[in-house]
């Protein structure tokens, strides 16, 4: 039993050891030669699983430890017979400390000193969103939420939602949490573009940490407004303008938080327990998945400098992706 594991993922080393071999490649060592007699591999959004690398493979388990898989061909998987697993929720409350203190860090810019009166835009109502949403009212903020596959799916009468369009009229601020989609009844694929942008009738800022196509990087460009981004179009050959324009700019980093990546690591162990019937240890994260239960505005701004990460990307972008997998993993906001 073979197993490669990408090797930027964190708490994970030794643990799968005592039940297979385990080779821990860079994400550009993924490749179909290395891959080819491997059982299963265990990777970040940066190794592309589709019929390019997989074709020809024994691999039979794919296990991404982050929310997301459009980094993955999960019809080209399920016709191979490839079980997929990734981890929904791992790093919410590391996303919504990240978007608190993107706030922050704004209205500190703007000589604003208090949420009352802001209206808080929330587009993607899932794991993170909805701690985006506890929060912001917890905080001050008005709050309106934008989700519409989750209104036509849920029909929830404890949540109300709203359109995007009253979300354009009524915002101040607007975040943008949703899936990247191209197609059905409501993809997100420049769900913020240059249109969207020029409907807005007092939004001051936008923000995307997300994923990086949701945001039409060009429109923001010539957007009037503030920009706080995580998540960007060609990553890493990011903007330089963009990038100079923006209040808070990071290198994808939003969901980089200590407890997030064990949360990460331990839902893949699970999985694979699951799928070979293993018994590998799962550790025991401490923070909540569901991000803290009582928060303050000052006590978020002051658990993550948002600041320095933005000056150290403004001030060398092309290391983007070295800053990227070098991050220093902060802890979670949790009082």
């Amino acid at each position: 039993m073979r197993v490669i594991v990408e090797s930027h993922i964190p708490h994970i080393r030794g643990l799968i050891e005592p039940f297979a071999t385990v080779d821990y490649l860079e994400p550009g060592e993924f490749t179909p030669e290395a891959v080819r007699d491997a059982d299963a591999l265990i990777v970040r959004t940066r190794t592309r699983c589709n019929a390019a690398l997989l074709e020809g493979c024994r691999v039979r388990f794919i296990g991404s430890a982050t929310i997301g898989t459009d980094h993955i061909d999960l019809d080209y998987c399920a016709a191979h017979g490839i079980t997929v697993h990734n981890a929904p929720g791992c790093n919410a409350p590391a996303v919504a400390q990240w978007v608190f203190c993107a706030i922050a860090a704004w209205m500190h810019h703007r000589h604003i000193t208090s949420p009352a009166g802001l209206t808080l835009g929330i587009v993607g109502v899932g794991h993170i969103g909805s701690i985006v949403a506890r929060w912001g009212r917890a905080l001050g903020f008005t709050v309106l939420l934008n989700d519409p596959p989750r209104e036509n799916r849920d029909g929830s009468f404890d949540v109300v939602f709203s359109p995007l369009d009253e979300l354009q009229r009524r915002c101040d601020i607007i975040t943008f949490h949703t899936p990247i989609t191209r197609d059905g009844q409501w993809p997100t694929w420049h769900l913020c573009d240059a249109a969207f942008l020029n409907g807005l009738s007092r939004c001051r800022l936008v923000m995307n940490a997300a994923r990086g196509p949701i945001a039409d990087n060009a429109a923001l460009l010539d957007w009037h407004g503030d920009i706080a981004l995580d998540c960007w179009e060609n990553e890493p050959a990011i903007s330089l303008p963009l990038l100079e324009k923006c209040v808070v700019a990071t290198p994808h980093i939003a969901g980089y938080s200590r407890e997030g990546k064990q949360r990460g690591t331990a839902m893949m162990l699970e999985a694979l327990n699951d799928f070979y019937g293993w018994g590998i240890p799962i550790p025991t994260i401490a923070a909540p998945a569901t991000g803290a239960p009582q928060v303050s505005l000052y006590g978020i701004a002051t658990s993550y400098d948002i600041m320095a990460d933005t000056t150290a990307l403004k001030a060398t972008p092309a290391n983007f992706e070295s800053l990227r997998n070098t991050y220093p993993l902060r802890q979670e906001y949790n009082h």
